[in-house]
């Protein structure tokens, strides 16, 4: 899931600025999971900004609202209304939330509260870790299913480097090597045979490269006859 953390009152106080009425957008799907952007964050948000505002000597009428999912049109013609209402969006949403909310509602601007940080999962309570970079090029059925790309702090693709030292990375002793665990997965599996065949240089045109990413499946797409 995509994992997000919230940027602080003052910051936020800073992109809302003078606008007076303000409507906090809460999501969710994966920014309520990590408890980041949910219904229970848009709350607590817009009751700090009203308290915040109304302390500073200048009260601002700020309400909340949380849909489904930020990054669908369907989700975001529910708040249409909500939205011609006030001066500015504050979106707890990713960062395709809140793009898709400035594309969906061009009269009004719209602002991030919180930072999109990566794509990963819980370890344990309170701790959210990377597992994917996105790349487009997925080498997870090589690998054991543990990812170099995102887990090795170099993206090495014929690990591990040099500075690999009892099974932890050189950029710090909390970071596992990532090559070391693909490397005791395999064994464990009976699979250590597939580190034979070295990967040739990743092709990053998969990933950002080539400009804005997209996928078409004509297969769902709406086709309009012509007569």
């Amino acid at each position: 899931m995509i994992i997000a953390e919230q940027k602080s009152l003052e910051e936020l106080k800073s992109l809302v600025g003078t606008a007076e009425k303000v409507l906090v957008v809460g999501c969710g799907t994966c920014v309520t999971v990590c408890f980041a952007g949910g219904a229970r964050e848009a709350a607590i948000t817009s009751a700090s900004l009203r308290m915040s505002s109304k302390l500073d000597g200048s009260p601002k009428q700020v309400s909340d609202v949380t849909v489904q999912r930020q990054c669908e049109w369907e989700y975001l013609d529910q708040i249409a209304e909500q939205v011609g209402q006030v001066d500015i969006v504050l979106s707890l949403g990713c960062g395709i939330g809140v793009q898709a909310i400035a594309e969906h509602f061009p009269q009004v601007w719209v602002v991030p509260g919180l930072n999109t940080k990566f794509l990963g999962l819980p370890t344990e309570q309170g701790v959210w870790a990377e597992r994917c970079a996105a790349c487009g090029d997925c080498i997870l059925g090589l690998t054991g299913g543990i990812c170099p790309i995102a887990r090795c702090s170099k993206s090495l693709l014929n690990g591990p480097c040099g500075g690999s030292e009892a099974g932890h990375c050189e950029v710090s002793p909390d970071i596992p090597c990532a090559w070391q665990l693909i490397y005791d997965r395999l064994t464990s599996l009976g699979r250590l045979n597939v580190l034979l065949d070295l990967q040739p240089p990743k092709n990053w045109r998969t990933s950002r490269d080539g400009g804005p990413r997209q996928i078409v499946r004509e297969d769902l797409r709406l086709h309009i006859e012509e007569d």
